[in-house]
């Protein structure tokens, strides 16, 4: 069972660290789609959420302090869920099909990210390298 919780982690750190590099290396890009989303500050919102994203999955991938890195990923996807894909507010239906798997695929992950935080704040935390700084 170690084996497929590491196995799991480095997924979920894949996609997240991919999404850091995006977000870091595309700012401009993202951050005109942040502001036609009413971000404010949608730069610097962009390049914060990168740095998130990035410290969050290398995080969880190493197991660096991963369930604080795990906490801050469900934070972060479920804000970036509620604020980016507000589905409920489109009104074009294909542009409101697309938000709404965008968010449930958020929120999917902000969920995943909860499981891999309680897991990884209790006792069974295999192949970290520290321990938890939030324990139950």
């Amino acid at each position: 069972m170690d084996e497929i919780f590491l196995i799991g982690r480095i997924l979920i750190a894949y996609l997240v660290i991919g999404s850091a590099v995006g977000h870091l290396t595309q700012t401009t890009v993202m951050a005109g789609y942040a502001e036609s989303r009413g971000v404010p500050a949608a730069r610097r919102a962009v390049q914060v959420s990168g740095v998130g994203f990035l410290l969050g999955g290398l995080s969880i991938l190493l197991g660096v302090w991963g369930d604080i890195g795990a906490l801050v990923l469900a934070i972060l996807l479920g804000c970036t869920a509620l604020v980016m894909h507000a589905f409920w507010k489109e009104t074009d239906e294909p542009n409101k099909m697309m938000e709404m798997v965008q968010f449930n695929k958020d929120l999917a992950l902000a969920g995943g990210a909860l499981v891999i935080f309680s897991i990884l704040s209790s006792d069974f935390a295999p192949y970290t390298i520290t321990g938890a700084l939030i324990t139950w």
